[in-house]
């Protein structure tokens, strides 16, 4: 009689019990799969956060048949009707997510931050941990405009302001783009709705940011672990990038730092949306690298302006799950588990393969969202902005509706300017739209009206962030 086969071994349990720690989760209303809670106090020094990350590990056995299916999907797809999850939404929507007044295996980060925001201690822990609030974006930002001391954000804001200017000190740069959405209205119609993020995202976006550096750091000397990198754009590009600057009327001095001059501009101006279409294309050759030994020659995430790692969102990106595990391991003194420094060196060609799939995915989304908008208005005359202009190709978007589209164009149009088109055909099966110029002798000037911005990381594939994506800063 054969015997039975052992199970893989699971990890080291949870070394603390910090139920008693009020955690408060913060992602758009009606969420369900809550990668993070934080917990925000002053110190003698400046502020202590602590940051737990929902533990994917207990719930998916190494080498088995839910870890076989994880690896193949990657990350978790969004669709205009719904979401492809990475993992059984049992786990992601239940028994793994942090949802409020439910124990949950953590893995939690402890920063200590001096008075100016810089990071003067970091440790992650594996612990047991109940969230006491699960808050929304929305609500919580009137909370804090309202000066509410009750709200778990309250210290939100300060620490957020402080990293950021952080964020400035070692160079890196934010764009901040609009997102873009699908939404469907109550009728079960879909439109297009772009969307300028709340300020408390952006504070919400640091704590994970400080979490993927420290991370990185920890990765880089236990030498191991896996980086999230992006190369700094060449000297080429960034001088081409000045000549539009100067060309859009928002010239980039000379001397200025790159991510200086992305702060420094003025969001509701509209003739910043062109620049930064313009900036978008420098954020460009984001890529994962393993490593087990020697680090890599290259770890910096240009945008970022440090090493960095994705570990903030195990629930619905794969390559989390091997970061944490690796910190957790280095953190407490112990090995990392062989499951997964076995298995690094595959990680980057699957993460490459889902984010691939994913943009084409949001591409394709949006496209036959944005034809089936257009398809009853077909010879009608619009109004667009450009956005770039290419090969005698306009990259434009529609003031109404708020759709991206090309167009072929004959006189000396520039990016900054509106012009008019006549809508020639929209294809919802292939998601493809087709304008002409509608006056092809001339282009009005860039008129004060402002319009909602539609560059995305990754152009000229369109892109949108996923719902819960907590870095804006880390665009792809």
């Amino acid at each position: 009689m054969c015997s039975p086969k052992p199970s893989p071994p699971r990890p080291f349990p949870p070394q603390l019990d910090l139920r008693a720690i009020p955690f408060a989760t913060l992602d758009p209303a009606g969420s369900r799969d809550l990668d993070q809670a934080f917990q925000l106090e002053r110190s003698r020094s400046g502020w202590r956060v602590r940051y737990a990350i929902a533990d994917v590990s207990g719930f998916v056995p190494a080498d088995g048949p839910m870890d076989a299916e994880a690896r193949r999907r990657g990350e978790t797809l969004y669709a205009a009707d719904g979401t492809v999850p990475l993992h059984p939404r049992t786990i992601s929507e239940g028994k793994a997510s942090l949802l409020p007044g439910a124990d949950r295996p953590a893995f939690v980060w402890t920063f200590d931050l001096d008075d100016r925001g810089a990071v003067t201690a970091a440790r992650v822990e594996r612990a047991m941990v109940r969230s006491r609030a699960q808050l929304d974006y929305v609500s919580t930002q009137l909370a804090l405009d309202a000066h509410d001391p009750d709200t778990p954000a309250a210290l939100l804001p300060e620490i957020g302001r402080a990293r950021l200017e952080q964020e400035r000190l070692r160079g890196g740069a934010s764009l901040n783009l609009p997102d873009e959405e699908i939404v469907r209205n109550d009728g079960g119609a879909y439109g297009i709705r772009r969307r300028r993020p709340l300020p408390l995202e952006e504070w919400n976006a640091q704590l994970s940011l400080m979490t993927g550096m420290a991370a990185a750091t920890m990765m880089l000397e236990a030498r191991v672990g896996i980086l999230r990198t992006m190369p700094a754009a060449d000297e080429t590009a960034l001088d081409a990038f000045r000549v539009r600057t100067i060309a859009l009327g928002l010239p980039w001095g000379d001397g200025m730092p790159y991510g200086e001059y992305l702060r420094g501009l003025d969001r509701d101006d509209p003739q910043t949306l062109a620049v930064l279409q313009a900036a978008a294309s420098l954020f460009r050759g984001a890529g994962y690298v393993a490593f087990d030994g020697e680090p890599p020659a290259n770890t910096l995430q240009a945008a970022v302006a440090a090493p960095y790692a994705h570990v903030t969102a195990p629930l619905r990106r794969l390559v989390d799950r091997w970061g944490l595990v690796v910190c957790a391991a280095v953190s407490a003194g112990m090995p990392v588990p062989s499951w997964a420094r076995d298995s690094l060196p595959a990680i980057p060609a699957l993460m490459h393969a889902a984010t691939d799939r994913e943009s084409r995915l949001s591409a394709a989304s949006i496209d036959r969202v944005e034809a089936a908008l257009l398809r009853d208005r077909i010879g009608e005359r619009f109004t667009a902005w450009v956005l770039e202009v290419r090969d005698g190709k306009a990259r434009m978007q529609l003031t109404d509706p708020v759709v991206t589209a090309s167009c072929r164009v004959t006189t000396a149009v520039a990016a900054g300017q509106t012009i008019a088109v006549r809508l020639l055909n929209a294809d919802i099966a292939t998601g493809t739209v087709q304008f002409e110029p509608a006056d092809p002798t001339a282009a009005d000037e860039l008129s004060a009206a402002p319009a909602a911005a539609s560059a995305r990381a990754d152009d000229p594939a369109k892109r949108t962030r996923a719902p819960h994506d907590p870095s804006p800063t880390e665009t792809t």
